[in-house]
């Protein structure tokens, strides 16, 4: 299918549809080195530009709209989201260019705090909306690890049909376990993503394998965690400071940062994914990121449909 898509970043759902076998053939976000790594890594289809100075007729006629988008006021992990904050309002844009292009499917994604902010009715509020536009939509909390993401990331994934489309979507069924019950794999853990790349500190061609000097101090904060290399990561974040380094996930060896290239290895990004920037504009590419596999599998059950 042709595929529009919004908030991009450094393209990770993108990637996964493409792999999928789809083609996005618009892309759009306001973050200049998440458009440079865009373009540099899947195409210049992406436009750098505040979506909500871009008009609906500029966008092409598209057969389905995705976007992740903006989860700052949404997420569990801002104390000082409410129902007003006006990143919140960002989701009307997807809103907007759904409503005007009317393409046959739409899906969005946001983190797992958009389901209990105000007591879920700003996400109802959200649900009534795509609904109003003539889509049946559903929606499921997915956990990136039950898809061989080596990260526990747990994300909302709402899915709208139009209503005069004689398909059903079906989310995909997990792949992997905690356990590795009922036939499905192991969880696949932090050691098996990252064990196969060289120290960063000695000489290696490796594609953004440098790390935040940030100092560890495990004090059971986020990004202060350790980290099991027996068991998926946690969540990888987009959160820090200028430095770049205070949510930055901790190595299992308990001695730096992870690196960089590390970071993207937990989202599932391929090695010969090159991100541009430096190290704190690359981890919070990385961090606001749906994970490849993840969008991969998602995608792909779109493939059931025949147009």
């Amino acid at each position: 299918m042709n595929i529009v898509s919004l908030f991009s970043g450094a393209g990770g759902l993108d990637l996964g549809f493409i792999l999928a076998g789809h083609k996005i053939i618009w892309a759009n976000d306001l973050y200049s080195d998440a458009v440079q790594t865009y373009r540099h890594n899947i195409g210049d289809h992406i436009v750098e530009k505040d979506i909500r100075e871009v008009r609906s007729d500029e966008i092409p006629d598209c057969d389905m709209v995705i976007g992740g988008f903006p989860c700052q006021g949404f997420s569990v992990a801002n104390v000082k989201r409410h129902t007003s904050d006006d990143r919140n309002v960002l989701y009307k844009e997807l809103l907007r260019v759904i409503r005007d292009k009317q393409p046959k499917f739409f899906l969005a994604e946001n983190v797992k705090g958009i389901l209990s902010l105000d007591k879920g009715k700003v996400f109802q509020m959200i649900i009534d909306d795509f609904s109003s536009l003539n889509y049946n939509v559903q929606f499921k909390l997915l956990n990136a690890a039950n898809y061989g993401v080596p990260q526990t990331r747990e994300r909302v994934i709402i899915v709208g049909v139009r209503t005069d489309i004689d398909f059903v979507y079906t989310f995909p069924e997990p792949s992997h376990s905690k356990e590795a019950t009922d036939g499905k794999e192991k969880w696949v853990s932090v050691r098996e993503a990252i064990g196969n790349l060289p120290d960063p500190d000695m000489p290696n061609n490796i594609l953004n394998h440098t790390y935040s000097k940030y100092k560890l101090v495990f004090n059971g904060y986020i990004g202060h965690r350790r980290i099991d290399p027996d068991k998926p990561a946690p969540t990888v974040t987009a959160r820090g400071d200028d430095k770049g380094g205070v949510v930055i996930l901790p190595h299992p060896n308990g001695q730096r940062r992870m690196t960089c290239r590390e970071v993207a290895s937990i989202q599932s990004f391929p090695t010969d994914f090159e991100f541009v920037g430096n190290n704190s504009s690359v981890y919070r590419q990385i961090g606001n990121a749906v994970p490849v596999r993840m969008a991969y599998k998602i995608a792909n059950q779109f493939n059931e449909y025949i147009l």
